[in-house]
């Protein structure tokens, strides 16, 4: 893990750019998983209770394999993902239900804007980003910023 770690904070030392990541990090990916929910399940039948039902969509389908990436790394991060990924689930299903805008468009707008963002923080930093080079760097962006958080924590990882 901090070998992934300390590759993707090669291009991430500007505090500008890292204040930058703290926001739009995890508007992005609460965005794509509020994009994935919105495309419609059809008529598709599933084994969990109606409690549950709503949280399970194709942003689901999406968190699954990326935790079982996290898991194969750190098994602390993989847990702190979780966590972070049900959290992600509860936003989603609070601002689909509480909003009249639809959520795809919500999410779509977020997405941009926190994109924009993204890249105005790699200008400033000089450097491109780094799921440029491989595209598992963007899972790896959210499990940075739990890093830091962990490390405050004295959580190894």
């Amino acid at each position: 893990m901090q070998q992934w770690f300390d590759e993707y904070g090669r291009s991430h030392q500007n505090p500008t750019n890292k204040r930058i990541h703290w926001i739009c990090v995890p508007l992005i990916f609460l965005s794509i998983i509020g994009l994935l929910a919105s495309i419609p399940a059809g008529t598709l039948k599933t084994p969990f209770p109606p409690q549950v039902q709503p949280f399970v969509h194709w942003g689901t389908v999406l968190i699954v394999p990326g935790l079982l990436f996290y898991l194969r790394l750190s098994f602390t991060i993989f847990l702190g993902m979780a966590l972070v990924s049900m959290l992600v689930l509860w936003l989603v299903h609070i601002v689909d239900t509480a909003s009249d805008t639809p959520l795809w468009l919500l999410c779509l707008l977020v997405f941009a804007a926190a994109w924009v963002g993204q890249f105005y923080g790699h200008k400033v930093e000089g450097k491109k980003p780094s799921f440029l080079k491989d595209l598992q760097f963007l899972l790896i962006g959210p499990a940075w910023l739990l890093g830091f958080i962990y490390r405050k924590l004295g959580i190894s990882y």
